[in-house]
């Protein structure tokens, strides 16, 4: 349970560091790492709905079949499951990245400095 928490304060902190940049020449690594957490989801950030969709459905199905499947046939299913997950994950956040490095994905705040832009 610690580890999971310094790694979240971890992230939240890369997350404020980035925020603090506003002409950064490329923010790609935002969803990809967004996406290694949540497949998917760095999908969504660079506007990519039906990839995000689909990452995301495909990361539910490798939990749910693979626990769903090691109950019921054998239990060493139930071993392979994290393993393809992470595969899967590490797979979704390098796809989210080089598409953002592409289009150029940055995120800062605003001139004002009241709100969020992100630019793609």
């Amino acid at each position: 349970m610690k580890k999971v928490l310094v790694l979240g304060c971890v992230m939240v902190g890369m997350l404020l560091v980035s925020f603090g940049s506003l002409a950064a020449s490329s923010d790609a690594w935002i969803p990809g790492l967004a996406s290694f957490v949540v497949p998917g989801l760095g999908q969504l950030l660079n506007d990519q709905m039906d990839k995000a969709v689909l990452h995301f459905a495909v990361g539910v199905g490798i939990y749910g079949l693979g626990f769903g499947l090691g109950w019921y046939i054998s239990p060493y299913i139930l071993y392979l499951t994290p393993a393809l997950g992470l595969g899967w994950a590490i797979y979704s956040g390098y796809d989210a990245y080089t598409v953002a490095k592409k289009n150029h994905f940055t995120l800062g705040f605003v001139e004002n400095g009241v709100g969020f832009s992100y630019t793609f």
